[in-house]
């Protein structure tokens, strides 16, 4: 049961809420006393000692301590004497009681409603351009190598954009080479367009109305857009320093992938979806949130819960087991060869990298080892050092950390998985070797690493 001392209005609205669940005894003064149903209620006459007033003889599993109506010196000494193993909580600053601030959770619900409009406006905002552009070419562009996240936001937004009467077509740069990505870009049949060359971007640009980018909020950093690029809608799940530009920005931090946000956004549209699209999202929130273990939200789990109704499961489990490759498995071997260990962080050279995805693999695989706080998987291609970083550290921030330690651009992410594309020219190297070195290097600078 629980215990109520005072009868004011926020006294009487917990006891309703409490007696609908469970046992509770509201006890207050009786000029101040509204019955209440499903509550045991005590009416005193005045106030008095704990030990002259009615109390349950089970002791109570919390109490909660809302009007001064205990005249013991210490009414919270007097309580835990008679319970010593009750929480007390309370809205007056009493010494020995935990602190509930009114003020501050007035605020906080008011946050939550706040950012609940945003997001619904935010989508409303997305719906609202596309629905003014009469058949419109849009290019729908992920970041490059895209992951699940950012193929199945894009898939999902193609799927919006071709209902509403344009033509869209999804762009990348780089490769899509993990065994996941892959498997579901066959699965799904996903029509994809590979960007290289910078004229190659220029003639996209020309010949398309709009511009979509999703997972990733500033051109030029890790994607085929140059930076002088203002895209028209960008959609994405991190957060920067620096804001975005854009027609429509509806960038939320409080979803843990953006694979969430663009369902919100298929919510508002009442849109029809296939299960393709909900099986894309669904996995999408999955990888980015490494099963629903990371950073997972309210707003995640609602938009999961949208999207159950039409999952295909047979096709999430195709996603999530494909076979491995013998290149991977290689990689594997050289990585776990080369791994060394100092003061917790791991460096896992790969100098022969055939698929750079395999990287995160190895990094995802190394992390749970014992006495490992940060592990980074690296290898060349093209020219570049490519990094794979994981922490399981809550003072370390990944993303920040590789950010400031390399150009900008270079390196980024979130607080326990990022990663990054390191030119040789910004380590002053002219092949591959020298690059791995001096990589390795920089790493051990930035993340404290000394011989055990």
């Amino acid at each position: 049961m629980f215990l109520i001392f005072g009868c004011d209005p926020l006294a009487n609205r917990l006891a309703e809420w409490i007696g609908a669940r469970s046992r509770v005894r509201i006890i207050g003064l009786v000029d101040n006393m509204v019955p209440i149903e499903e509550c045991e209620m005590v009416a005193l006459p005045t106030e008095m000692n704990l030990d002259e007033m009615p109390l349950p003889e089970v002791a109570p599993t919390a109490i909660l301590l809302l009007e001064e109506i205990i005249c013991d010196d210490n009414p919270v000494e007097a309580l835990k004497n008679h319970w010593p193993n009750t929480p007390i909580l309370s809205t007056l600053n009493i010494e020995g009681a935990e602190l509930v601030s009114v003020e501050d959770l007035t605020v906080s619900a008011i946050q939550d409603r706040l950012r609940s409009i945003d997001r619904r406006q935010g989508a409303d905002e997305v719906l609202r351009l596309l629905k003014e552009s009469d058949e419109s070419a849009i290019a729908i562009v992920c970041h490059d190598n895209p992951d699940p996240d950012a193929l199945a936001s894009a898939m999902a937004m193609r799927h919006l954009c071709e209902g509403l009467g344009h033509s869209a077509q999804i762009v990348h740069g780089g490769m899509v080479e993990h065994q996941q990505n892959r498997a579901m870009v066959k699965l799904l049949d996903l029509e994809l367009r590979r960007l290289i060359l910078e004229w190659e971007v220029e003639d996209l640009l020309k010949e398309v109305d709009m511009v979509i980018c999703v997972d990733f909020s500033h051109p030029g950093a890790n994607n085929i857009l140059p930076p002088s690029c203002v895209p028209h809608i960008v959609i994405d799940h991190h957060t920067s320093e620096v804001r975005p530009a854009g027609d429509v920005i509806l960038v939320r931090s409080e979803f843990a992938a953006t694979s969430s946000l663009v369902a919100s956004v298929l919510m508002n549209a009442n849109t029809e979806i296939t299960p393709e699209v909900a099986t894309a999202l669904a996995f999408g929130i999955r990888t980015d949130t490494l099963g629903f273990t990371r950073s997972f939200n309210a707003v995640d789990l609602r938009a999961l819960s949208w999207l159950g109704a039409w999952i295909d499961w047979e096709m999430m489990r195709s996603f999530e087991s494909p076979p491995r490759s013998q290149e991977v498995l290689n990689i594997f071997r050289q990585a776990l060869n080369d791994a060394n260990l100092e003061n917790g962080l791991m460096l896992a050279p790969v100098k022969e990298m055939v698929d750079r995805d395999a990287l995160a693999q190895v990094a995802d695989f190394l992390l749970p080892t014992e006495g490992i706080e940060v592990v980074i998987t690296y290898g060349v291609r093209r020219s570049k050092v490519i990094l794979s970083a994981r922490s399981s550290s809550e003072s370390i921030h990944l993303g920040k950390t590789l950010s400031n330690t390399f150009a900008k651009g270079s390196a980024g992410g979130h607080k326990s998985l990022a990663g990054g594309q390191i030119p040789f020219e910004e380590l002053e190297c002219e092949d591959g070797e020298s690059a791995m070195i001096a990589v390795a290097e920089i790493l051990k600078d930035a993340f404290g690493g000394e011989e055990e």
